[in-house]
């Protein structure tokens, strides 16, 4: 382990002369010393490539193939930013994104040609990487060794785009400095060597890949296996083609894993650890007894801005103890919320006084947005930086996290937390993934929504809801929403905005809750969806 650099620049330097093998994605093995040398050849051409008075930026827009972490080290090299460029964007989208950050060189792939096809792109260099052309570019340098005297810790390395489900994403920033120490934080906190395997399954144009399984692989000196795209049926098997130990996930991605066919020798593998992200208690856990494998769920916001750890004697639902300088506040008063208070059942019984936005006013790492002021005065205010998440906090210190801010539903008075909701909801049988939203009441305030995917029975589902503890007397879906899928953004999120902008009229059944708790299907042209939370 490098615990001396303060650089990724240095990072990728340390691999010269390591012949082990540092990088695989299918039938392709890379040595350490391999990849080194490809980073270095790639930061000489990106060199001779960068205007003299532009800014230093290049785009990926690219698989998860070694060209992404080979450029990723060929642009700390350089002293070099690169902004991963999500392919589910399109048109006019994409383009933005790319000119947004000022991207000189784009750098893709012959699969993805049609995405930028007509798009006008002004400055933008474009480079192919599966062509013969690439290839002798690439040529002339390839004698490069890496230096890493170009770069400083403060230097920017990456602008990645948060996954926001409202507006145009925003490009966070961060410099090599933070992308090492945070690389080296995660190898110490799991205490990750050189002869792990890092399975990258999540996409590398997302902070998570890159910042929570590449960086501290890269600190290790330990092994990178590369899937081009997560699949849930080749889990698994690449696990065991890669002897893969360490995976990181975000979104539905479990699910997705659970979701697959149980075998005698699900837990016949070298895999003894996952780091992520939305997972969920009900997941993680059946995912410990199908596999073997701990998992564990932590919190940290995309920019950096604030982040909470799980530790042993955390209480069930809760994510983790608050550091110093993490409070939960008021958006309309600033106060900090009341404790949050539960009944031996574990319902939250004052939720109006305790959900607020979880607040860092310590030490923040979050580094700003690329030409973005607003958004970075809405972040970083009052003294502190404003997460946009809603969590409320125990009198022991424990937060829970309650959904976005966008997330907060208002039913009959009252305030609910989304995300609590969903973890009820997650133990029904047939729910392989749940999420909860609100639609508007039609005289005041919210409706509880939620859309499930998965098996669903009415019955089966009335009579798991009265059964739950935890469930409190405004919690249950007035209506509920049976998809096969669950649409989810390219990073496996759930993507919120789309069903609650459907809301009720959607193009997949939706049973409503009526007297009594039963549930029944409401027709396309049933206009009753009017009433109360319970009747």
């Amino acid at each position: 382990m490098n615990l001396t650099a303060s650089t990724v620049a240095e990072l990728v330097t340390a691999r010269w002369g390591d012949h082990r093998p540092g990088l695989r994605c299918e039938d392709r093995t890379l040595t350490h010393h391999q990849v080194a040398a490809g980073a270095a050849a790639r930061a000489a051409l990106l060199r001779d490539l960068l205007p003299p008075a532009a800014e230093p930026h290049l785009g990926l827009l690219l698989d998860n193939t070694p060209e992404f972490p080979l450029w990723l080290g060929a642009a700390a090299l350089a002293g070099a930013a690169v902004a991963g460029i999500n392919p589910t964007r399109r048109g006019a989208e994409l383009a933005r994104d790319i000119l947004h950050t000022e991207c000189r060189v784009l750098i893709t792939e012959r699969a993805h040609l049609p995405l930028i096809e007509g798009l006008d792109l002004p400055g933008v260099r474009l480079l192919v990487t599966d062509t013969a052309e690439y290839a002798e570019l690439l040529t002339p340098y390839a004698g490069a060794r890496p230096d890493p005297c170009r770069a400083a810790p403060g230097d920017r390395l990456l602008l990645y785009f948060t996954s926001g489900s409202t507006g145009a994403p925003k490009a966070a920033l961060c410099s090599q400095g933070r992308l090492a120490a945070a690389g080296r934080s995660l190898a110490d906190r799991f205490a990750l060597a050189p002869d792990d395997v890092h399975y990258v399954c999540m996409p590398m144009f997302h902070g998570n890949a890159v910042i929570a399984d590449w960086a501290p692989a890269l600190v290790t000196g330990a092994t990178v296996a590369l899937r081009r795209r997560f699949s849930a049926s080749g889990f698994l098997p690449d696990v065991r083609r890669y002897g893969a130990t360490y995976f990181t996930y975000v979104g539905r991605a479990i699910q997705y894993v659970l979701a697959t066919e149980p075998r005698p020798d699900d837990r016949d593998t070298s895999l003894r650890l996952g780091f992520g992200t939305e997972a969920g208690a009900v997941a993680a856990a059946a995912f410990e007894r199908r596999f073997g494998v701990r998992l564990v769920e932590g919190y940290g916001s995309s920019e950096g801005g604030a982040a909470i750890t799980w530790s042993p004697g955390t209480p069930s639902g809760a994510v983790g103890r608050a550091a110093p300088g993490l409070v939960v506040l008021d958006r309309g008063t600033g106060k900090e919320c009341a404790p949050a208070v539960f009944d031996g059942a574990g319902r939250l019984l004052n939720g109006d006084e305790a959900i607020g936005e979880l607040v860092n006013r310590g030490p923040s790492l979050f580094e700003g947005y690329w030409r973005n002021p607003g958004a970075e005065a809405e972040r970083v205010r009052d003294g502190g930086y404003w997460t946009g998440d809603l969590f409320c906090r125990d009198t022991d210190g424990y937060l829970y996290f309650a959904g976005r801010t966008d997330d907060r539903l208002r039913v009959d008075g009252e305030n609910l937390a989304a995300a609590m909701i969903e973890n009820i909801l997650a133990r029904y049988e047939g729910a392989e993934a749940v999420c909860v939203y609100a639609v508007p009441d039609p005289v005041t305030g919210d409706q509880v929504m939620a859309t499930i995917a998965g098996s669903f029975d009415p019955e089966s589902f009335a009579a798991f809801l009265a059964a739950q503890p935890d469930l409190g007397t405004k919690m249950a879906p007035r209506f509920v929403r049976v998809v096969r899928r669950m649409p989810v953004t390219a990073t496996n999120k759930i993507h919120r905005a789309s069903l609650r902008q459907q809301g009720v009229r959607c193009p997949d059944p939706v049973w409503r809750r009526g007297p009594g708790g039963a549930y029944r299907l409401l027709s396309r042209t049933d206009g009753d969806v009017e009433g109360g939370q319970d009747e």
